[in-house]
């Protein structure tokens, strides 16, 4: 029999004059973190920007807290479900502390690199913020109020928890502007921090150059699937299309003893970057500044082909809109056609997509229709994604987007 005692709580209707302030209401039952304005019912008069709010749903039971910001995009963001109430400093603490734990105590991480995603937003039950650690400093991305709020408190923190020294803040010009986060609260703890860092990843150095704005010049979510290229690349011919920063191609290189790879970018300072990555370990790559469908066309028409062949492209999809994303997808068919019939026969392909807004399955027959149209076929070998530093929660499935693909062209 049951210890009644270890059963979950259960919520009872509680009348809006009744309930401790601030609060917020759903239209809707669901148990998904990011409430839009359509799902969002009443709120407590007086409920301020950036408030932790106790959720009800739309029976008016009490099923979580979460931060509030009318003025968002996402004007609430549920981080914990549950009955009971809950204070937001014990939350939050458990949270970074538990985000903390999953990569250096679990995953042990530490042991391979020192550069990894620390805190995954929903998939660590903090919407609205992602940390990467490089080295002793912390790189954070902030996309609500509310942790904007919060995240001069948390430093220290995540500091002492995972041993670094400094922390760039990084807001969204357009997204900071809506949530009302102020540049300005950031600019003592940016100033403090190194501009670059010297990261190792599985025996691999790189630069981390944090002035590029967004990009860093390195995406730590791609940290297996490089070291799984170097198992393909002894003694092979590669081709690394969409190459940013070289961490493929210095992978097939340093790790993986190619013979030789040509790398391609269209991006300058992505070149320069990567050219920099190759000193640091003394590794000779071709790198060819150009746009990759023009490259691989070039070669296509000059007869080259490859025994490994990589293709990474930025998202290609950026929208919901039906025009944008047929578009979206035509740039995947008609790039991945292009680099499958630059690999040898029995040659191995591995191309990616980071766009959230495409489904794992509908990729796959992209890829799949683009080598038909080739007259090749593809023996998949394997299906990955973003290594286990970037989880996500059994409510926020949609959170995936990195998928990789793995075949051998026959």
């Amino acid at each position: 029999m049951s210890d009644p005692d270890s059963t979950a709580p259960v919520s009872v209707a509680v009348d809006p004059a009744d309930r401790p302030t601030p609060w917020a209401q759903l239209k809707f039952f669901t148990f998904q973190p990011a409430i839009f304005p359509r799902m969002l019912g009443k709120v407590s008069p007086g409920a301020k920007p950036g408030d932790w709010v106790t959720v009800y749903d739309k029976a008016g039971k009490v099923c979580g807290s979460g931060l509030y910001n009318p003025r968002a995009k996402i004007p609430l963001r549920v981080v914990r479900h549950g009955a009971e109430g809950r204070d937001e400093t014990a939350y939050f603490d458990e949270a970074l502390r538990r985000a903390v734990e999953l990569r250096r105590d679990i995953l042990k991480l530490d042991a391979t690199t020192d550069a990894y995603r620390l805190i995954n937003s929903d998939g660590d039950g903090l919407s609205g913020l992602t940390v990467d650690r490089y080295g002793d400093t912390l790189l954070c991305e902030v996309m609500s109020l509310g942790i904007a709020q919060r995240l001069p408190q948390w430093l220290p923190i995540l500091h002492e928890l995972a041993g670094t020294r400094y922390a760039r803040v990084q807001v969204d010009h357009d997204l900071g502007s809506l949530e009302g986060i102020k540049p300005s609260t950031f600019n003592e703890t940016n100033a403090a921090a190194p501009r670059k860092v010297k990261i190792t990843e599985h025996g691999v150095r790189y630069e981390v150059d944090f002035s590029e704005g967004h990009k860093t010049g390195f995406f730590c979510d791609q940290r297996e699937n490089r070291r799984l290229l170097a198992q393909f690349t002894s003694g092979a011919r590669v081709l690394d299309l969409c190459c940013y920063t070289s961490g493929f191609s210095l992978n097939a290189k340093v790790s993986g003893g190619a013979e030789d790879v040509t790398a391609v970018d269209l991006d300058e300072a992505a070149i320069a970057q990567a050219k920099r990555n190759a000193n640091l370990n003394q590794a000779r790559i071709k790198y060819v500044h150009a746009d990759a469908f023009a490259y691989a066309r070039q070669m296509q028409t000059n007869g080259e082909t490859y025994d490994v062949v990589v293709c990474d492209p930025p998202k290609f999809i950026l929208t919901r809109d039906p025009a944008g994303a047929a578009e979206g997808r035509r740039k995947y068919e008609d790039l991945n056609g292009l680099a499958i019939s630059l690999v040898k026969p029995g040659g191995v392909f591995v191309t990616c997509s980071c766009s959230g807004l495409l489904a794992a399955e509908v990729f796959e027959e992209l890829v799949t229709k683009a080598a038909h149209r080739q007259n090749r076929r593809l023996q998949f070998i394997e299906r990955t994604g973003p290594g286990a530093d970037h989880p996500v929660y059994s409510n926020a499935p949609d959170q995936r987007y990195l998928k990789v693909l793995w075949a051998r062209v026959v």
